[in-house]
C-alpha cells in the first residue's frame, strides 16, 4: 500500500518510527515532512497529505501532531478528504469501514508508540464496506457542496 504520511515537530519522532515500521511490512511511504524539531505549521503537512491523496499519489494517508485534533481539522478542510482522529483500534477499524477515511490522524501525546503501531495495524486491515456506509459518506460528500 502507498502512504503518505506527514507531522509537525510534536509529531514526527512517532511518524518517523511508523515509517520505519510500514517500510519494514513492504508499504510504500511518502513521507512529505517534518523531518526535524524546529516549530512548523501542522495545516502545510495535513494539506500536502491530503492533496497526495486527491492526486493519487497514496492510497491512504497518517498525519501526527501532538492531539492529532489539528491535522483532522485542517485536512477535513480540503474537499473530498475524509480524515479522523483515533486513540484506539477499534475506531481506527471503524473509519476505514465505515466512514472511508483516507486519513489516520494520531496524537503523539496521546498514544504510545506501541497503541499507535495497533492502531496503524488496524486501519490498514480495514477496507471501506459501502452499502448503507455509502450513502452515509455520499450525505458527507453532498455537504462539502
Amino acid at each position: 500500500m502507498r502512504i503518505a504520511m506527514g507531522a509537525d515537530h510534536g509529531g514526527v519522532g512517532l511518524k518517523d518510527d511508523l515509517a520505519e515500521q510500514l517500510r519494514g511490512q513492504g508499504h510504500e511511504v511518502l513521507d512529505l515532512g517534518t523531518n526535524g524539531s524546529d516549530s512548523v505549521d501542522y495545516p502545510d503537512f495535513a494539506h500536502q497529505v491530503a492533496q497526495a491523496i486527491l492526486d493519487d499519489r497514496a492510497d491512504r494517508g497518517i498525519l501526527v501532531c501532538g492531539t492529532g485534533q489539528g491535522m483532522a481539522m485542517a485536512a477535513n478542510k480540503v474537499p473530498g478528504v475524509r480524515a479522523g482522529v483515533v486513540s484506539d483500534t477499534f475506531s481506527a477499524r471503524m473509519i476505514a469501514e465505515h466512514n472511508d477515511a483516507r486519513i489516520l490522524c494520531l496524537g503523539a501525546r496521546v498514544v504510545g508508540p506501541s497503541l499507535a503501531s495497533a492502531i496503524v495495524a488496524s486501519y490498514l486491515g480495514a477496507s471501506f464496506e459501502g452499502g448503507r456506509h455509502a450513502t452515509r459518506v455520499d450525505m458527507i460528500k453532498a455537504i462539502e457542496t
